[in-house]
């Protein structure tokens, strides 16, 4: 309905702005990310999300338009909604979260307050593929943390074998094939543990 707000900036705190645009002030939540895009000026311009509530209607304001498609991306996944996107977008650049998104790195988005292990596998498993091709990602590689490597220790573990005797065969698979997959990981483990 209202798909972006330009006026000038009466308020700023680090969760909403108010703008006045034209003698209506519009109140604006924001996350620390547009915050620390915010100019100095008084004159603004921020792409805004409405969600219509029952009780409120609430606007949401996003410096980049990028941010507010990766808003809308998160409220699609059941079990979050606004308050909890707005934090994610607050505690994480929009890159890193789509990075952690299409590399399955539960660990990263599970970092994030409010956030379980159960709501991170969710907004995995329901985003991945709708990020890969928004964001023309292809099949992102991994340098740094390995999530096949985590997801295979996971699975050791759930199967009954020692955390630090898996660590061990599951490092020497990954130093000697690391674009190993997580199955493939999983069944070398299994021939040495």
């Amino acid at each position: 309905m209202i798909a972006h707000l330009q006026g000038r900036m009466v308020e700023k705190t680090p969760t909403g702005v108010v703008i006045d645009c034209n003698g209506v002030g519009y109140d604006v939540n924001i996350s620390l990310h547009t915050y620390s895009l915010l100019p100095d000026s008084d004159n603004i311009k921020l792409y805004t999300f409405l969600q219509v509530k029952e009780d409120a209607h609430t606007l949401f304001g996003f410096a980049e338009k990028a941010e507010r498609e990766l808003f809308k991306l998160l409220l699609s996944v059941s079990g979050v909604g606004a308050s909890t996107a707005r934090t994610m977008l607050s505690s994480l650049e929009p890159k890193q979260i789509i990075h952690s998104i299409a590399t399955a790195d539960v660990v990263t988005i599970q970092s994030i307050k409010g956030i379980g292990s159960k709501t991170a596998q969710r907004v995995i498993l329901d985003l991945k593929d709708k990020v890969l091709k928004l964001y023309d990602l292809g099949e992102v590689s991994v340098s740094g943390y390995n999530t096949n490597r985590e997801e295979a220790l996971s699975a050791l573990e759930v199967l009954g074998f020692n955390k630090k005797l898996a660590e061990k065969v599951i490092d020497k698979i990954v130093k000697d094939d690391p674009g190993a997959g997580v199955e493939t990981i999983i069944k070398l483990a299994l021939k040495n543990l």
